[in-house]
């Protein structure tokens, strides 16, 4: 979307919250239309990139000082638009390598990894990043930068960034001949894994299966 239509004519494009809602709203549209499904091979690629890009974002949010609103409270933004069709279209697009293994917090000791999916993991943050869209585009830009940091350290930051580690590894398990194991009945409803599940990363996958689907480099 251009700058037309997404900010006032006014505002600086080298602005700190122009640059924020260029990218988080680049980042809505481009996994809105790889969850079409409409070039499936080139899906796990350009997720990776636009992935990479938003945690870019991210980091400039996380290093700006604290976004203190205008306003006590934030003003109603009516229902969220629901995602539940985007979640099921990515998680169709991804099988079977939508689930992965995921540690919450790397310094919180003992704690063991669970599993996780990326269409869920894209559906919750598109849900985040919405929302402090509807504030800047409803005029309310502090509001929003306020809801994207506080989200980035809450909920989208770390979601994100597992999600951006499990595409790399996937890809890296692919291009370096490194076929990934068999899960065998690890799925989002298990409270736990132990281990020796660290080898398995998602669903029933084998490189020799994903590569060729996803535009990637077969297995030789």
């Amino acid at each position: 979307m251009s700058d037309a239509t997404l900010h006032a004519t006014n505002q600086d494009p080298d602005d700190f919250a122009v640059q924020i809602a260029d990218q988080v709203e680049s980042f809505l549209v481009a996994v809105t239309e790889v969850a079409k499904g409409d070039e499936p091979e080139s899906a796990i690629p350009f997720l990776l990139l636009e992935v990479s890009q938003l945690m870019l974002a991210g980091g400039r949010l996380g290093a700006h000082e604290d976004i203190v609103p205008e306003e006590r409270y934030e003003p109603d933004m009516g229902p969220e638009q629901d995602v539940d069709q985007l979640r099921e279209n990515l998680a169709r697009l991804l099988d079977p390598i939508d689930v992965y293994s995921e540690v919450f917090d790397p310094y919180e000791p003992r704690k063991a990894p669970v599993p996780a999916r990326i269409s869920d993991d894209l559906a919750d943050v598109i849900t985040d990043l919405r929302h402090g869209m509807a504030h800047y585009r409803a005029g309310r830009t502090t509001e929003a930068l306020w809801w994207w940091q506080f989200s980035y350290f809450s909920n989208w930051g770390s979601t994100a960034s597992a999600t951006l580690r499990a595409l790399q590894s996937l890809l890296a398990h692919v291009r370096l001949n490194q076929p990934l194991a068999e899960l065998d009945g690890l799925d989002t409803d298990q409270a736990g894994m132990g281990d020796e599940t660290l080898e398995f990363e998602a669903g029933r996958v084998m490189a020799e299966e994903i590569a060729g689907p996803l535009g990637l480099r077969k297995v030789r």
